[in-house]
């Protein structure tokens, strides 16, 4: 199990962050300044992202959720709320059913129970350019998926941009290819049937990919699951943070 970077911040029940294929903790830095008032927030980077340990492939939920529990179990004596975007919200999934004694409640934003075809095709591309051309090229194609166009039109949405992009650019190929095979691998339409706890999915508007049709699907697929959107890209919790930790805490309130 690699040693995984992480901040830990606040007082309160904890909720874990887990983020995007590509980016590092910083990515929550205003939902964690907003949450750090009620709240011990956990945030940390997958293994091979950010300032964690580069570990080979091959990469797979399991192994993401396997991090994630060691690092809840170390840090936590009670069970966590856990919201992870995109990559992060199938680590949650996979985390709900495989460690539900570590799990209270999770969400799960910007995220789908699988990959349709069409996703999986951009991945499969995103594959290629990352291992023949270098990360810069996935880059620069990335935050036009990532973002909707009026953030990126603001000063603070083309720094936040660019930040991001930074590293993701710097990130080794190899692992995030790894990274993209362990999201296309995955399929938990049946065993999210398993996830008893409650259950936050957040979508975002203006996401021209993971669209609210498959956040519907994703709700459908665990009892008793809510749906909430925000008018923004995939990067929901980056565009509005501060309405993305509202929505957690008027979540959390009711469970």
């Amino acid at each position: 199990m690699p040693q995984l970077n992480y901040v830990k911040e606040g007082q309160g029940p904890m909720v874990v962050l887990s983020h995007a294929l590509g980016c590092d903790l910083s990515m929550w830095d205003g939902v964690a300044q907003a949450m750090a008032r009620r709240y011990t927030v956990l945030r940390y980077d997958h293994r091979g992202h950010g300032q964690s340990r580069q570990v080979g492939g091959p990469y797979t939920m399991e192994v993401f959720a396997d991090d994630a529990a060691a690092l809840i179990e170390e840090h936590s004596n009670s069970p966590v709320t856990f919201i992870g975007l995109v990559m992060g919200g199938m680590t949650g999934q996979q985390l709900a059913v495989r460690y539900p004694h570590l799990v209270r409640s999770i969400v799960m934003a910007n995220t789908a129970s699988y990959f349709d075809a069409g996703i999986r095709a951009r991945l499969t591309q995103r594959i290629a350019l990352a291992r023949q051309h270098g990360m810069d090229a996935v880059a620069d194609e990335a935050m036009n998926r990532w973002f909707s166009p009026a953030f990126l039109q603001t000063e603070q949405g083309a720094a936040q941009a660019a930040s991001l992009r930074a590293r993701l650019a710097a990130m080794d190929p190899q692992t995030y290819a790894a990274s993209c095979q362990a999201m296309m691998d995955v399929d938990f339409n049946s065993t999210n049937a398993l996830i008893a706890c409650p259950t936050l999915v957040v979508a975002g508007t203006q996401d021209d990919a993971i669209s609210i049709a498959t956040a519907e699907a994703l709700c459908r697929s665990i009892s008793g699951a809510e749906l909430r959107t925000l008018p923004t890209g995939r990067m929901s919790a980056v565009e509005r943070p501060f309405e993305f930790a509202n929505l957690v805490h008027d979540f959390l309130r009711t469970t």
